[in-house]
C-alpha cells in the first residue's frame, strides 16, 4: 500500500503555463511502503576502453601494476591498477582468460565493434549483430523516455571495426553516438519552452510524412516484381520503425522531464580535459538512472583508430607523455608496464566513482548499485591481442548476482555467456545470445 506522503517519480509542478518534474526526493522512494522490489527497476551500464592493459608478469618488479589482482576465487587481492575498487569488493567481480571466440580471429584494432554484439566478422565482410543493450531496449525500453543511452568519447559512429558507439541495432547497424555533455544533458533534462513547441511541431510533421509514404508504397507494390517487392518490404520495415519512435517520442512530450540541477555535472568539459569529462559522462549515466529516464546506458571510452582518436590524447591528463595508443604499445618496454598501468589505474579508478555513487543512493530497502548491472573491459589483453579480456561485473545483487570473486573462467567459455546472464537479469526473454552456451552459474546466487 502506498503511504500518503509517498510520491511518483512522475510527479510535477504546474505554474504560469510551466509543468516541471520534480527532483527526485525521498518521498519517492522505491521499495518498502511504495512499490514492491520486484517492480523496482532493472538497468544495465556498459562500458569499454581500447588498447587492453598493462600485464607485467609475476615476479618482475613492476608486476604490482599487473591490471589482474592476485590470488583466485573469493581469495584474492587487488593490486595497485583496481585498488580503488577494495571498498567495493562484494559488489565486484573480476573476470579472467575470458573472450569473444569471433573476435580471436579479427584484426587486433577490429574487436571493439563487437564487444557488445560477439558477431562474426568474415573476410571483408563487416555486417554487426543486435548489442545486447539494444536487445534489451526493444523489451524494456519502452517503460521510459528514453529506450537507451548511448555514449562515446568521440560520438557518432565511425567506420566498421572502427566504430566509436558500442551500440547497434538489430539489424546490426550502428546506433550514434552523443559526446558533448552538454548536448547529452539537454536532450535528458532541459526544459521544453519554445525548443519543446518546435520539437512537436517536427514530430507532427514526421508523422504526417510517414503516413504518405505508407500510403504510397502500397499503389507502388502492386507494379513491382517479386525480387523488388522483398526491397520494398525491407525499406518499409525500416519506415515502421522510425514510426514506431516517433509515436513513443510523441507520447512523451507529454510528460514533463525530471529537474537535474546543471551545475551538478561539467558540462563544459570536453576530451581535452579528460578527468572532469569522463567524470561529467559518469554523472550523466547516473542521473538518467536515479531520475529513471532510462534503464540501458553504453559508454565507449575511445575507440582503437589508432592515433585519430579523440580518447588518444588522455593520457596527458596525468602527466604522461605520448597517445593511449602509444602507450599501450610501449608497455613492454622498461618503465612501460608502470605507465600503461597508472592510465589503467586512472580509468578504474573513474569507474570506482560511478560504481560508489550508485551504492550510495538509497532505492527501496538497498541503493542503485543493488538493482544495477555495470560491464566494464576492454577487447584486448594486451593491445592486438583478442585474448583474456579484462573484465569488470558489478553490481545487481538484488537482480540474483553474486560478487567477491576473481573469476578464471578461460577460453572455453565465451563472453557472450556473461552477456546471456545478464540479459536474464533484465529478464529478457531470450534463450541464448550469439554463440553463448549457457548462463554463468559462478555469478548467480
Amino acid at each position: 500500500m502506498q503511504k500518503s506522503w509517498h510520491l511518483d517519480r512522475r510527479t510535477f509542478l504546474r505554474g504560469s503555463g510551466v509543468a516541471m518534474s520534480l527532483p527526485l526526493l525521498e518521498g519517492m522512494s522505491f521499495g518498502v511502503g511504495s512499490k514492491p522490489a520486484a517492480e523496482l527497476p532493472r538497468r544495465m551500464c556498459c562500458v569499454y576502453f581500447p588498447f587492453g592493459v598493462a600485464l607485467p608478469p609475476e615476479g618482475r618488479e613492476d608486476s604490482d601494476w599487473n591490471w589482474f589482482p592476485i590470488g583466485e576465487g573469493r581469495e584474492f587481492e587487488f593490486r595497485n591498477t583496481l585498488q580503488l575498487l577494495e571498498p567495493l569488493r562484494q559488489d565486484v567481480t573480476v573476470l579472467g582468460g575470458m573472450s569473444h571466440p569471433n573476435g580471436r580471429k579479427i584484426g587486433g584494432h577490429d574487436t571493439g565493434d563487437i564487444f557488445l554484439t560477439a558477431a562474426r566478422f568474415q573476410g571483408t565482410h563487416y555486417r554487426n549483430s543486435v548489442s545486447i543493450d539494444q536487445l534489451a531496449a526493444a523489451h524494456i525500453g519502452q517503460d521510459t523516455r528514453f529506450g537507451s543511452l548511448v555514449l562515446s568519447s568521440d560520438g557518432g559512429v565511425g567506420e566498421p571495426t572502427r566504430s566509436t558507439t558500442l551500440s547497434f541495432s538489430a539489424k546490426g547497424r550502428p546506433v550514434p553516438a552523443l559526446a558533448k555533455p552538454q548536448q547529452i544533458f539537454d536532450r535528458l533534462f532541459g526544459m521544453e519552452g519554445e525548443v519543446g513547441k518546435s520539437e512537436r511541431a517536427k514530430l507532427e510533421n514526421a508523422a504526417s510524412m510517414l503516413d504518405l509514404v505508407l500510403e504510397h508504397s502500397k499503389s507502388i507494390k502492386r507494379r513491382l516484381g517479386q525480387e523488388d517487392r522483398r526491397k520494398l518490404d525491407e525499406y518499409l520495415a525500416s519506415v515502421r520503425a522510425v514510426e514506431k519512435r516517433v509515436a513513443r517520442s510523441q507520447k512523451w512530450l507529454s510528460i514533463p522531464k525530471s529537474y537535474v540541477n546543471p551545475a551538478s555535472v561539467a558540462l563544459n568539459s570536453s576530451p581535452k580535459g579528460p578527468q572532469d569529462y569522463i567524470k561529467a559522462m559518469y554523472d550523466l549515466m547516473f542521473l538518467a538512472f536515479q531520475t529513471d529516464t532510462t534503464r540501458l546506458a553504453t559508454y565507449m571510452l575511445g575507440q582503437v583508430a589508432g592515433a585519430t582518436t579523440i580518447a588518444n590524447a588522455f593520457p596527458a591528463c596525468i602527466g604522461l607523455g605520448g597517445n593511449w595508443h602509444g602507450l599501450a604499445h610501449g608497455a613492454g618496454k622498461k618503465g612501460g608496464a608502470e605507465k600503461l598501468g597508472k592510465f589503467d589505474q586512472f580509468l578504474a579508478n573513474q569507474l570506482a566513482y560511478f560504481l560508489t555513487r550508485l551504492k550510495e543512493t538509497p532505492e527501496g530497502d538497498g541503493n542503485l548499485l543493488d538493482r544495477t548491472m555495470v560491464l566494464y573491459g576492454s577487447s584486448n589483453s594486451r593491445t592486438h591481442q583478442n585474448r583474456n579480456y579484462p573484465l569488470v561485473l558489478a553490481g545487481g545483487s538484488k537482480l540474483g548476482l553474486q560478487h567477491g570473486q576473481f573469476l578464471k573462467l578461460g577460453e572455453k567459455m565465451p563472453l557472450s555467456n556473461v552477456l546471456l546472464t545478464m540479459l536474464h537479469k533484465l529478464e529478457v526473454p531470450v534463450e541464448s545470445f550469439a554463440d553463448s552456451t549457457g548462463e554463468v552459474s559462478e555469478l548467480l546466487v
